[in-house]
């Protein structure tokens, strides 16, 4: 089997406009005398690769917490798209995923430099998938967020951001991509891979 690693290095990472940029600091070194190495780092729960939460734009909304595992563990889709993803975009990717096996088109990865559109988000929304994940740090149109992430998050669609797949072909993996167990929070980072069992 081959492996693909499709996170971002935690302190190099992309960071969304506004938010607080990781921070690593070092509490003991050996090369000044100390006994041991101790690194401590602050961050925000939506740097780099991540999951976004429903409670992140709904206040009553499911936490990271809340979510079972097997929304992040499972077979999966990559589809490649840049520019706007249609709602006739999205029902191919999705026919496209079913045709290898229905459970690829419950958790989709969108390789490329790609804005899904309300439309779209209404397809993946209508049609029960528990996972989206994007290459960009927020789902939908940057300048406006909001909509695309309601209509999925309003559908427990959890979303997967900031992930890299410039390495990985379209096709099915196996995707394991669990977000840090951080109580009641509406987002964490997360190490995700994908594994090509065929290799």
């Amino acid at each position: 089997m081959k492996i693909y690693d499709i996170s971002q290095e935690v302190f190099s990472c992309k960071v969304y406009t506004g938010d607080p940029a990781p921070k690593k600091e070092i509490i003991c070194s050996i090369n000044n005398g100390d006994l041991y190495n101790l690194t401590a780092f602050s961050m925000c729960a939506h740097n780099g690769t991540h999951i976004d939460a429903p409670s992140h734009f709904l206040n009553n909304g499911k936490t990271v917490t809340d979510i079972p595992l097997n929304r992040f563990i499972g077979m999966s889709y990559v589809a490649e798209h840049n520019g706007i993803l249609s709602g006739a975009d999205a029902q191919e990717i999705l026919a496209n995923a079913n045709l290898i096996n229905p459970d690829c088109a419950k958790r989709i990865l969108l390789k490329g430099d790609c804005t899904v559109s309300a439309q779209a988000a209404t397809v993946f929304a209508n049609n029960g998938i528990w996972l989206l994940g994007v290459e960009s740090q927020t789902v939908g149109p940057t300048e406006t967020p909001m909509e695309v992430h309601k209509i999925l998050l309003t559908a427990e669609a959890v979303l997967l951001e900031g992930i890299r797949l410039s390495n990985v072909n379209t096709g099915a993996y196996f995707l394991s991509a669990q977000p840090l167990p951080l109580g009641n929070s509406d987002g964490a980072p997360t190490r995700a891979v994908l594994i090509d069992f065929n290799n």
